[in-house]
């Protein structure tokens, strides 16, 4: 498909820069896998929200598993991503992971040091979804993925700033890492299967 340049003098737009055609062209056709992927998350989410943790090191492995998992996956993405989406999914995979690694590892072994590993987790993942919903603001449903951003956002600085943190506070925490991670999914699916369907009349 091609690409259309802004005008002269023009600033271009955040969907111009990441090319958000190109990505629905290429990541469109597995619109449905994100989908299933976004309702198994939702059903972890469930899971975890009925355990009863009570040490730190089983919230620590918890986390650890869930955020090496979701690195995983957007290192896939980025595998099938191009250009500016290549490079931010394959970041954001290292990050998720070495943060998932991390958290088996967490210094002191307190609830306060995992804490701080799952803020650092959520502020990154709420920067990732704040800018990828602004570049899909001609998608209905972009908001979607914008609250997710923002409430991720708001749990991080929460997390970092709290000093009062029991295991199940933590739980609370990882829980809401999943189903937000399931809501975003879904999000992103039917905007890349919105996007790819309007694509192919053009």
């Amino acid at each position: 498909m091609a690409h259309t340049e802004p005008k002269g003098g023009d600033m271009p737009m955040i969907s111009d820069i990441f090319r958000i055609g190109e990505r629905a062209e290429r990541v469109g056709r597995y619109w449905w896998l994100l989908l299933l992927s976004g309702i198994a998350w939702i059903v972890v989410a469930a899971i975890v929200f009925r355990f009863d943790y009570t040490s730190v090191v089983a919230v620590a492995v918890l986390f650890g598993v869930l955020a090496i998992t979701i690195g995983t996956a957007e290192l896939g993405l980025a595998m099938i991503s191009r250009g500016w989406w290549r490079l931010l999914h394959g970041l954001l995979g290292v990050i998720f992971v070495a943060t998932g690694v991390v958290a088996f590892f967490t210094p002191g072994d307190t609830f306060v040091s995992l804490a701080a590993v799952i803020s650092f987790y959520f502020i990154f993942a709420g920067i990732w979804n704040v800018i990828s919903s602004l570049s899909m603001r001609q998608v209905s449903g972009w908001w979607l993925q914008l609250v997710s951003g923002l409430v991720e956002l708001g749990l991080g600085f929460w997390a970092a700033g709290s000093w009062r943190i029991s295991a199940t506070l933590l739980v609370a925490f990882v829980g809401a890492m999943a189903l937000i991670r399931g809501v975003t999914q879904i999000a992103l699916a039917f905007s890349l299967h919105s996007i790819g369907e309007a694509a192919q009349r053009r």
